[in-house]
């Protein structure tokens, strides 16, 4: 079915051999692994290339596993790449070829031919469910892994097979079979088991929250194998780079900040320290270079008279430039939220590296939330709904209104933009149809040492429908910033130091 070193059911320690297994076959499968990772962000070059190869002659291909964290260990250099590599590890060393052992005696068309709602497919879905719930609750992770291959094959196919629409859907398995329903069956299997709830009280209730947060993460990590057996099918049909490429999330880091949801969200707050202090580093290397300065060639040149005319011992003109000083006008409506909440807590890590650090947020109208943003290192989560509900950000809707907002902080806060100051904007400049107000985009450029503006949208966006990011980019910088990683490069790379 495919030419692919097939893993398939093996149990850890046995192996199978064959023609698919053979050297030229594993290296042409190493590559593509490789190429993906790459697609995604990952840095790996021709030397990480061959410690995998290495690791896999070494290691074999007889466990699974004990492959994966090799080629990890060989590959992997940042932290928060580890959830894309096993997504794209899944792909290129799968578990099994076609349908998995579990589910190759069912008949996945037959729910189908009998109806969603028929007798039958009932009946299928519930013993799917009992055996779910029970391998949820022994936490049997081998039983686990062949129900995500069954429930993808009988409850996830869909369209006609050869059709060219066909397919297997993780979401359509999902929403059928519901396991997250089933917390309260396992949670009464486990303690009738146990001859009750045991202890009773605040130490019974404090067990009980335990067990069910750890019902609900094998839960989850089913879900994830559903996922995972789902993308190995469709990539079967579809072809593994472009499913790769296409269908596995990336890294935090490089999560669209437009279409992030709650829990990436999430992922991105995690990474702000990290990356915070990997930005000071970098700031910090960049101020030690700028105090060195230009090298002086007159003094260069009347201290090599000592030396017969060599300038062994070049001369600098030093500097001791104050630290700069930093303000972000971020626009913080619905569609742009993530991206400035993200940023604000980022650039609140950063203070240290900065005179003075000024943050304004708006939505229709502008209001300080410098404050705010302090005080949010101890919540991050509630920044954002924080801003909205204590500072006057909005006034007659919650739609953006860049030009009353830029215009309100030309009139009123200007004065925080000096000859120091670094401004950055933040924000997909979609004004809703209303005026842009030029004017105090200039007024504010004209003051500050330099003024750029961050647009989380792709370039080919600009300017299109009720966007006026050509209009504002004629009056200052405005650069693509669409996830953590552009705009950790941004702010190392256009910062003063």
């Amino acid at each position: 079915m495919s030419d692919r070193p097939d893993m398939s059911d093996r149990p850890e320690g046995e192996g199978r051999t064959g023609p698919e297994d053979g050297p030229a076959a594993v290296a042409g499968r190493l590559t593509g692994f490789v190429q993906a990772l790459r697609a995604h962000g990952m840095q790996i070059g021709p030397g990480e290339t061959l410690d995998a190869a290495a690791a896999i002659q070494v290691l074999g291909l007889d466990q699974r596993e004990r492959v994966r964290a090799g080629l990890a260990a060989a590959l992997l250099r940042r932290e928060g790449e580890r959830a894309a590599f096993d997504a794209v590890f899944d792909l290129y060393f799968p578990l099994a070829v076609g349908a998995q052992e579990a589910a190759r005696g069912a008949d996945p068309d037959a729910a189908r031919r009998a109806g969603p709602r028929s007798a039958e497919a009932r009946e299928q879905l519930e013993r799917l469910r009992e055996r779910l719930a029970a391998a949820l609750a022994d936490d049997d992770r081998a039983a686990l892994t062949a129900l995500a291959g069954e429930v993808v094959e009988t409850l996830g196919r869909y369209g006609a097979p050869g059709s060219g629409s066909d397919g297997w859907s993780a979401y359509q398995a999902l929403d059928r079979l519901q396991p997250q329903t089933l917390l309260a069956r396992i949670l009464a299997a486990l303690r009738a088991g146990e001859g009750g709830a045991g202890g009773g009280g605040r130490a019974g209730d404090f067990t009980d929250r335990i067990e069910a947060d750890e019902i609900r993460d094998r839960i989850e990590r089913f879900r994830k194998q559903v996922g995972g057996e789902a993308r190995r099918r469709v990539a079967e049909l579809r072809g593994t780079d472009e499913i790769a490429r296409r269908a596995v999330v990336a890294g935090p880091d490089r999560i669209d900040f437009l279409v992030a949801g709650r829990d990436q969200l999430a992922q991105l707050r995690r990474i702000v320290q990290p990356l915070s202090r990997k930005l000071a580093t970098r700031l910090a290397a960049r101020r030690r270079r700028a105090e060195r300065g230009q090298i002086d060639l007159r003094r260069t040149l009347r201290r090599s008279l000592s030396t017969g005319g060599v300038p062994l011992r070049p001369e600098y003109r030093r500097r001791r430039p104050a630290r700069p000083e930093l303000v972000l006008l971020c626009d913080v409506s619905g569609s742009v939220a993530g991206f400035a909440n993200f940023t604000m807590l980022l650039v609140q890590a950063l203070r240290d590296q900065f005179s003075k650090v000024r943050v304004f947020a708006f939505v229709n109208r502008t209001d300080e939330v410098t404050a705010l943003v302090t005080a949010g290192r101890a919540d991050p989560a509630g920044l954002g709904s924080r801003i909205l509900a204590e500072a006057e950000v909005t006034g007659w809707d919650g739609s953006s209104d860049y030009g009353t907002a830029l215009g309100q902080f030309a009139d009123r806060y200007l004065d925080a933009v000096g000859p120091r100051t670094s401004v950055l904007i933040l924000g997909d400049a979609r004004t809703n149809g209303r005026d842009p107000n030029l004017d105090a985009l200039r007024r504010i450029a004209v003051r500050a040492r330099r003024t750029y503006w961050l647009n989380p949208e792709p370039t080919e966006l600009w300017s299109t429908g009720d966007s006026v990011a050509g209009e504002y980019a004629r009056q200052v910088q405005m650069l693509p910033c669409r996830n953590a990683r552009q705009l950790g490069e941004l702010v190392a790379k256009l910062l003063p130091v």
